[in-house]
């Protein structure tokens, strides 16, 4: 058998790898594959299924609810506004707490901070809400002299209507009533809008806190909502008064009634009759006012009408992951 030449073997491989890769690979008959120059196409990426955040209004004014939604929570979020806790409750497919603004709020941005648990860690939420100035009037009112300076005789009476309000107003804490959104108790002209600064005969200084509707004496005065009524009581100041509980700290009062049509407890449906327009209590002439409370605090039942409970969309804000807050 002839010697191997390994000089020449070694001469061989190193001629082939100079030659590159393609010398080395085994032919093929097929065309070599188009190289198309450019940008990348972008890639479909699914929406992250975490947590999310929404806010309504999303720009407010002072005495306005707020109402806070969080989807894609796995368990009840917690969480504050302008550093007030929020109380969540289980709705539709996910979490709302209904909250409010003073009317001392300053114009400004508010800031929502919430913690939800998600797939795993819990998620930090955050967002901010626009406030306005509130643009409230000054007006002054003349009354009957007796409800400017109260005599002797009916502060025991004012001292029982105190009590009175304050007992329908703490009502346990529970998800609400309703099963759509909120409505005119009445539809007519609104004659006093929420937040007016009122002097009465030029002595005594207050705020309004509520919406006044037009009506003739004896005009049906319905439900706004669900609800069960927490009071049907004859007040003072506020005359003939019914107030009715919708769940989720959220009340709605409907004073100056010149006959009231239903009774502590009873349960009506949004539409149904309560009572009568009327004038009696601290009033100017015939009218309804009308009070929304939420979450302690009186608010500007024409926002409430706008707030959708059942359709909110989402407002842009920041969601992070949060190991720092441990499991939940």
């Amino acid at each position: 058998m002839p010697a191997r030449n390994h000089s020449a073997s070694r001469l061989l491989l190193l001629t082939l790898l100079a030659s590159g890769p393609s010398v080395l690979a085994t032919p093929s008959p097929a065309s070599p594959p188009a190289v198309v120059r450019g940008e990348m196409a972008p890639l479909p990426v699914k929406p992250v299924s975490g947590p999310r955040l929404s806010l309504q209004p999303v720009s407010a004014k002072p005495g306005d609810p707020v109402l806070v939604t969080v989807r894609g929570a796995s368990g009840l979020p917690t969480g504050t506004l302008d550093g007030r806790p929020l109380r969540f409750f289980a709705w539709q497919d996910g979490y709302a707490a209904l909250t409010s603004l003073p009317v001392e709020q300053s114009a400004g941005t508010v800031g929502v901070d919430v913690t939800a648990p998600g797939r795993g860690l819990p998620v930090a939420l955050s967002g901010s809400l626009e406030v306005g100035a509130p643009g409230y009037r000054e007006r002054e009112l003349r009354v009957a002299s007796k409800y400017v300076s109260p005599p002797k005789a009916v502060k025991a009476r004012m001292e029982a209507d105190r009590k009175a309000f304050a007992a329908a107003f703490a009502q346990p804490f529970r998800t609400p009533l309703f099963g759509q959104n909120f409505a005119w108790p009445r539809k007519d002209e609104v004659t006093a809008p929420f937040g007016d600064r009122r002097s009465f005969n030029g002595k005594l200084q207050s705020q309004h806190f509520g919406v006044d509707l037009d009506g003739d004496p004896g005009a049906p005065v319905l439900a706004a909502n669900d609800g069960t009524v927490v009071m049907a009581r004859d007040n003072y100041a506020s005359g003939n008064t019914v107030l009715v509980h919708h769940g989720a700290g959220l009340y709605t009062a409907y004073f100056h009634l010149s006959r009231i049509g239903v009774k502590d407890g009873a349960k009506v449906k949004a539409g149904e009759e309560l009572g009568l327009v009327g004038s009696t209590g601290r009033v100017t002439g015939p009218h309804l006012h009308w009070g929304v409370k939420a979450d302690d605090r009186w608010v500007d039942g024409q926002t409430l009408l706008k707030l959708d409970f059942f359709g909110a969309q989402e407002t842009p804000g920041v969601a992070t992951s949060s190991p720092d807050l441990g499991n939940r």
